[in-house]
């Protein structure tokens, strides 16, 4: 099901008719914390990966079946919040070696363009902000697709991930190994599991 239509300011105009359960799509919708992750894996002493989860953050996303150029997301995700399962490497990445979490609480992506890869794949483009440094990110999504649940919310799901070089966002603290190399890598992955409610039509 397509949600976002590539451009192509070259092509002539042609005109597409709407798939209805598409339309029907359309609507403002809130990120469902209880279920949605967002999280990310980093190489750790060469030889390891070690996961970890924000679980505090916030989002919506604005969905137009009718014209999916017009679809946004923006997400703000709590930066102390961050979880790897031990509290002494949680304390360091909010330290002022990593996020420095005291200064800045949060990390945002903002959504600026968006385009479909074939299927049900597609790719969001934006603009990620970590601590002071802004700087765009390709996220490259899969549509799960749509659903009602038992209590009556519409649900819409996607899936995805975003590799980054953290040095970029300002994110360089290293340790060099007796053995050659460093202790964190500097790629890191980002992963995205999103459950989103859409909003009660306003009553007339």
């Amino acid at each position: 099901m397509a949600l976002f239509n590539r451009k192509n300011n070259d092509a002539p105009a042609t005109t597409v008719a709407v798939d209805p359960a598409l339309a029907a799509l359309t609507g403002d919708y809130a990120i469902d914390p209880a279920h949605s992750s967002i999280g990310f894996t980093v190489r750790h002493a060469m030889v390891t990966n070690v996961r970890g989860s924000f679980g505090e953050h916030e989002g919506s996303l604005k969905l137009d079946g009718s014209d999916p150029a017009n679809s946004a997301a923006s997400i703000d995700v709590k930066i102390a919040s961050v979880d790897t399962g031990i509290s002494d490497r949680d304390g360091h990445l909010v330290s002022g070696d990593f996020f420095d979490a005291e200064k800045f609480p949060l990390m945002t992506f903002r959504s600026t363009a968006a385009e479909q890869l074939g299927g049900d794949k597609y790719r969001v483009t934006g603009d990620l902000t970590i601590k002071d440094v802004t700087r765009p990110l390709a996220i490259d999504l899969e549509f799960n697709g749509s659903a009602t649940d038992v209590y009556g919310n519409e649900r819409v799901g996607f899936e995805g991930s975003a590799d980054i070089l953290r040095s970029d966002w300002g994110l360089t603290w290293n340790a060099a190994l007796e053995t050659g190399g460093v202790m964190v890598s500097d790629k890191v992955k980002l992963n995205f599991d999103i459950s989103a409610i859409k909003a009660a039509a306003p009553q007339a």
